[in-house]
């Protein structure tokens, strides 16, 4: 593992970390890692508030050098494994990536789980400690959060109905996302975000169901202009959850002062504000659609009913892969609804 990490360091530092800047010479740098590139709205809206915050918050004695776009090396399937092993210190990932590894975490990604992104993330940094205590133990769980409603985005054709997915190799981001996707009629593809363009312009998928936040960066309304959302008021058809880590060790060993900034800039509020975060990004990529003239269609009244009818059984499988792991998924269902009602909508 020592031999790894001095190599992906290394190529890191081949890459040119960012400079850092200051008047004062920073007591703590931490590395931070993530598959998003730098130019992507989630990276401006998610990543880099925090990482500003903390820096303000320490008065410049906590700095990060921040290495967007995998620069350290790995998959961002490795990126949870990268914060555990110290790899890196702070990581920004997608559960996920790793099917079937954090098995309580996945119930925020069942079909028509998640209404609003803000308050679904406070509502799921809830449940994590509640449900959840050991699944992300070898960590430091900074926040936890939702993105916003996911949309279908489509090459050749417009999606209003389930039957229209027949025929269609469609990408989907976690296990439960390609299950949907397979009841719903579509070929489901999994893969991580950066394949998508490629993918789609070689017409190795036909489609992809992505938010607006993530489709704008990876021109998703060049090469799919046929688009469709839900309407307001209906749940998100899906969500996939993140989790921001810390390196477990690297934590417990700061200087408590240096922790106490850390702890101020996570937990509830600040899944709340990741989560907030992804819904910056989406009017930037719906305009970038409909100024290109795309088709944007919202479901609604009749044609979500099907959607709600074909998926429903995603949540009973679910359920009982839980019970199969010795885990009431019922009551973990249960327990996810109640908190993302509690939180509550706000418009």
């Amino acid at each position: 593992m020592m031999q790894r990490r001095t190599i992906l360091q290394a190529g890191a530092l081949s890459l040119g970390a960012p400079a850092l800047t200051g008047f004062a010479q920073p007591r703590l740098k931490l590395r931070f890692h993530t598959f998003l590139p730098q130019q992507s709205t989630g990276w401006r809206n998610i990543v880099q508030p925090w990482i500003e915050r903390v820096e303000k918050e320490s008065g410049d004695a906590i700095k990060f050098e921040a290495y967007p776009a995998m620069q350290m090396g790995g998959t961002p399937a490795q990126l949870f494994d990268q914060a555990r092993d110290g790899v890196v210190d702070v990581a920004w990932t997608l559960p996920g990536n790793t099917p079937g590894r954090f098995p309580r975490i996945e119930v925020f990604e069942l079909p028509f789980m998640m209404n609003n992104a803000e308050r679904t993330s406070r509502a799921l940094w809830e449940y994590m400690e509640k449900e959840a205590t050991t699944e992300f133990r070898e960590v430091q769980a900074l926040a936890f959060h939702v993105h916003s409603p996911g949309v279908i985005h489509m090459r050749n054709k417009l999606i209003k109905r389930p039957e229209d997915f027949a025929g269609s190799k469609v990408r989907g981001a976690t296990r439960l996302v390609t299950k949907l996707l397979s009841n719903l009629g579509a070929t489901p593809v999994g893969m991580p975000l950066p394949a998508i363009p490629d993918a789609l312009s070689k017409g190795v998928i036909d489609g992809a169901v992505i938010p607006w936040d993530a489709a704008y960066p990876i021109k998703a309304h060049e090469l799919a202009p046929f688009h469709s959302e839900f309407a307001p008021g209906v749940n998100s058809l899906y969500t996939a959850a993140f989790v921001l880590a810390m390196n477990k060790r690297k934590y417990e060993e700061m200087p408590d002062d240096l922790r106490k900034v850390i702890d101020r800039c996570s937990g509830l509020e600040q899944s709340g504000r990741m989560g907030a975060g992804t819904l910056l990004g989406d009017p930037v990529g719906k305009k970038a659609a409909q100024d290109r003239g795309n088709t944007i269609h919202q479901i609604d009244g009749a044609d979500a009913q099907q959607f709600y009818r074909k998926t429903a059984p995603v949540e009973v499988e679910w359920i009982q892969e839980m019970e199969k792991r010795g885990l009431d998924g019922r009551s973990l269902v249960q327990s996810a609804r109640r908190l993302i009602e509690k939180q509550g909508v706000r418009s």
